[in-house]
């Protein structure tokens, strides 16, 4: 693989494509499905697309561990979708209900929600319990990939 091309997995079809880091911003579609790879908006991860997204592919990912039943993480939902527009590229946003999703809330060890976890190829690098507002989380992203 080109050291300047980066794995993206599709939104949709969960495939890994090549995508040149140049070109990140010309709206690359998937080589399978033909889907849009980046849609301003968070992608609903469970066990079986996890490891795709988060392990296999080379983007950062903030994921928000939360549960349908958490006001905070209600609250914070639209400013969540509103950091993924500011965001991507760059970064990709994904959610993990861990009312469904039990198993990945215990792999990650989440004892409160919500939770951000930002994650590169994999390795925990952060995170964060408590609701934020949009340009919080873009701030606290942005900061934890600088340093």
């Amino acid at each position: 693989m080109d050291s300047d091309a980066l794995k993206i997995a599709c939104p949709s079809c969960h495939a890994l494509n090549r995508v040149p880091v140049s070109r990140l911003a010309d709206a690359p579609v998937c080589g399978r499905c033909k889907q849009a790879l980046f849609v301003a908006h968070s992608l609903a991860l469970g066990v079986a697309t996890f490891d795709r997204h988060v392990v296999d592919a080379d983007l950062p990912v903030l994921v928000d561990f939360w549960a349908p039943w958490c006001q905070p993480c209600l609250m914070m939902a639209p400013h969540f979708e509103q950091a993924a527009a500011h965001l991507e590229p760059a970064i990709r946003l994904a959610k993990v209900d861990t009312e469904a999703e039990p198993a990945l809330g215990s792999r990650f060890d989440i004892r409160s929600i919500p939770t951000l976890v930002l994650f590169h190829r994999g390795r925990e690098l952060t995170r964060r319990s408590g609701a934020m507002g949009a340009a919080d989380i873009v701030r606290w992203v942005r900061t934890q990939l600088e340093g």
